[in-house]
Parts: structure tokens; sequence; C-alpha cells
């Protein structure tokens, strides 16, 4: 396994690594109640730090999943930039956590980005020698850790109350290929028609619903940036906003789906905006 950082690393959140992302998260839980008046609610918000979190520009506590039950995880860059794991419960309490193996240098460290029903939490580690590796920790604190086949680079992203696991991996040739890891360990990966074949051109996987459909972006061999949709059967089907520009690094970004199969994202036009 060789070293990812000649790849262009699309991992929205993480400072100095993300290519094409909007902005980072905001370490705000945002609470709605309801009111007298039906049709008002009223906006309660409560911040919160990991603690272990930085204080300087850079560091501190990025938000990036949350469950039904009010559970949230994360990452929080300490003084060192170091990155850490977090899962703060519903009642404010917060456990970090770190995957053994995972670096502690610099840009190294635990990354959870995604949350289930159940507690369990997916993301990646960056190891000692930079290399990039996914992740499962379930509720109890199990950390299983795991690459896709043929990976150099593995990033999971969603995890769906199954803990069915979405995301993509660059193999030995900068190419990107998005998989579904299965609860049993079981990983398929797969490309979406049109995906280039070149260095950072592929497919990227990312959100994932409890009915197993993931959807994503793929870059072509132009490095335009398409949207798709896979279903469960592994049907896959591409799609582009009306608006969204043709040139390199534009195009349609989605990033996560619902259960009615709804599917929310962004897209860069001509102007790159």
């Amino acid at each position: 396994m060789g070293n990812p950082r000649h790849y262009r690393i699309w991992i929205p959140g993480v400072r100095g690594r993300a290519a094409g992302i909007c902005a980072l998260a905001i370490a705000i839980l945002l609470g709605l109640a309801v009111v007298a008046a039906p049709s008002t609610q009223a906006q309660t918000l409560t911040t919160f730090d990991a603690p272990g979190a930085g204080t300087s520009a850079g560091q501190g506590t990025y938000p990036q999943g949350i469950n039904v039950a009010g559970s949230i995880t994360g990452v929080y860059f300490d003084a060192n930039t170091a990155y850490h794991g977090f899962v703060r419960a519903a009642n404010g309490t917060i456990t970090t956590f770190d995957v053994s193996g995972a670096g502690t240098g610099a840009n190294q460290g635990t990354y959870a980005f995604n949350i289930n029903t159940g507690g369990t939490i997916t993301g990646w580690y960056i190891d000692r020698s930079n290399v990039v590796h996914g992740f499962v920790r379930a509720a109890n604190g199990t950390i299983t850790t795991f690459d896709a086949p043929g990976a150099e680079l593995t990033a999971a992203y969603g995890i769906n109350t199954a803990g069915t696991i979405s995301g993509w991996f660059f193999d030995a040739s900068g190419v990107c290929h998005g998989f579904v890891r299965a609860s049993n360990g079981t990983i398929t990966t797969f490309d979406a028609p049109g995906a280039g074949t070149g260095l950072n051109e592929g497919t990227h996987g990312h959100g994932l619903n409890a009915a197993g459909a993931i959807t994503g972006w793929y870059i072509d061999g132009n490095y335009v940036v398409h949207g798709f949709v896979r279903a469960s059967n592994g049907t896959i089907t591409p799609f582009d906003v009306s608006g969204a520009g043709t040139g390199a690094n534009q195009g349609t970004f989605a990033l996560n789906i619902n259960t009615a199969g709804t599917i929310s994202g962004y897209y860069e036009d001509a102007s790159g905006v």
C-alpha cells in the first residue's frame, strides 16, 4: 500500500485535503421545539467541544453524522492537528476514540463520519505511513478495520441501519472506485458507467439509505463531475443538474439519499460557482 497524497482526496470536511467541496461542518447541534402556534418553531442551539480539541486556527470539533436518537459523531483536531473520533450522546456525554494503528502526527489519526440508528459508526483512519483505511465501530466500542480489495486508500462514508457501509477507494494507479461493504464484511466494488480510468478519475460512493441505494459522483476522462444513484440490485443511473458546468472539476456532486430515494447535493457551474 502506498502513500495516498499524490491522489486528489475528495474528503468533505478535512482541512487541506478536500477539493471541490463546500464549507467545513459547524460544531452546532440544532434542535427544533414546537411552541404554542402550530406553525411556529423555536430553535435551540447548543454548542460543544470534544475534550482534547485544539483551540487554534484549523483545530477544534467537527460533527459529521447524527442519528435518529440524537447521537452525533465526528472528528476533532488536537493541538498537533492530529485527528480523533468522538461520539456525543443525546444527553451531551462525549466519548472520544482512536483506531488502533492510527497515526498521531499532523493530518493523521481517526476520522469518524457517520452513525446509524444502532450507534454503529464508520469512517476512516490515516496510519503512521499516511495510508488511509476504513473502519467500523460498534456501539460497544469494538472497532473493525478494513480495506477494499486492491485499495491504496479506503474511505468509508455512509452506514445504514443494517450496518451496510458505502464509500470509495483509490487503486494502485490512482483511479477511484466505489464500494459497498455488507455487515458480514463482504465488500463489493463498482464503477459508474462513463467514469474515467485515469489518475484521479473514477467513482466516489457517498450517501447510503436504508434500502441500500447509494449516491455519489463520478469523474469522467475530461475531469467533469457527474452524479449517480446505484440501486441495491447494482443498477447505476447517472445524472447531471441542469446548469452544471462541463469543464474540468465542474459538474454535479451528489452527497446524500433518503429512504424515499430523494438525493441532495450541489453543482458547480461554468463560472465555478
